[in-house]
């Protein structure tokens, strides 16, 4: 395995290269890198060339300079296969890394052999209750917060909002990240699914709480054709909990292209 970098519009690229033969390119999820597909990386690279990079902002790639959101690193991705001669290959997305791989394969279906699904993230859920009631709290504190006395108070209590709603990732992100994640979030790609033609494998924790099972169902309704697997007992990332369960599935799947 071996770790490069490459600079993209103006931005050192970090990213790991494993294996020989046709390839397979892995988008990791928000908060992630590289250094978390290690273990799947390998397994995998048995057989294929496994490309994944540190998103820009993320690992030891370097941020963007201004806010991004899913087509701005759809964009990306684009450029960085081209750089790497990847004309054609297998595309993993893992959560966040899923909402880009939906809209590159929506886009560029010519570039994708096939696609795999890893709870994925992309489709916005509708407010609940709490969540109503969240975030009339917060436009409410937003009035209370504007008094130049109270200011200083004004990130903190935001965090907190985050945090309440189940969003950890905001409350941990920095600088220009903060502002792209809420961009991020805002994008539903819900109507985006049924642009998807190719063959599609959609892989779930069945005990996932990041992102539950009910939205397997969906994306498997919404995209043509789509096979799911779920693994019991298993949350957010089966590449860390399971990776040689969750590399035999992706091994069976994308065999069947050759």
């Amino acid at each position: 395995m071996a770790e490069e970098k490459i600079n993209i519009n103006g931005l050192e690229i970090n990213y790991k290269i494993a294996g020989q033969g046709p390839a397979i390119l892995v988008l990791h999820g928000w908060g992630g890198s590289s250094d978390s597909w290690m273990e799947t990386q390998k397994i995998l690279s048995q057989e294929y060339r496994v490309v994944i990079p540190d998103l820009p902002g993320f690992g030891k790639s370097a941020p963007p300079a201004n806010s991004w959101g899913v087509g701005d690193y759809m964009d990306f991705v684009l450029k960085f296969t081209q750089r790497l001669n990847l004309e054609k290959f297998f595309l993993i997305g893992h959560s966040f890394g899923g909402r880009i791989s939906i809209k590159f394969t929506g886009k560029y279906p010519e570039r994708v052999k096939s696609l795999i699904l890893c709870d994925s993230a992309g489709i916005k859920p509708k407010p609940g209750l709490k969540t109503i009631i969240i975030f009339w709290l917060a436009r409410t504190g937003n009035a209370v917060f504007t008094p130049r006395i109270f200011k200083r108070f004004k990130d903190s209590v935001r965090n907190l909002f985050y945090v309440l709603i189940r969003n950890r990732d905001y409350a941990k992100a920095n600088g220009v990240m903060k502002e792209t994640i809420k961009r991020v979030l805002s994008e539903d790609l819900l109507l985006e699914l049924s642009d998807i033609k190719k063959k599609t494998l959609i892989v779930w924790g069945e005990v996932d709480r990041m992102v539950p099972l009910k939205y397997a169902y969906i994306f498997k309704e919404k995209i043509e054709g789509a096979r799911l697997e779920t693994l019991p007992k298993i949350g957010h990332s089966p590449h860390l909990e399971v990776p040689r369960k969750f590399s035999e599935i992706i091994l069976k799947f994308i065999k069947e292209d050759l």
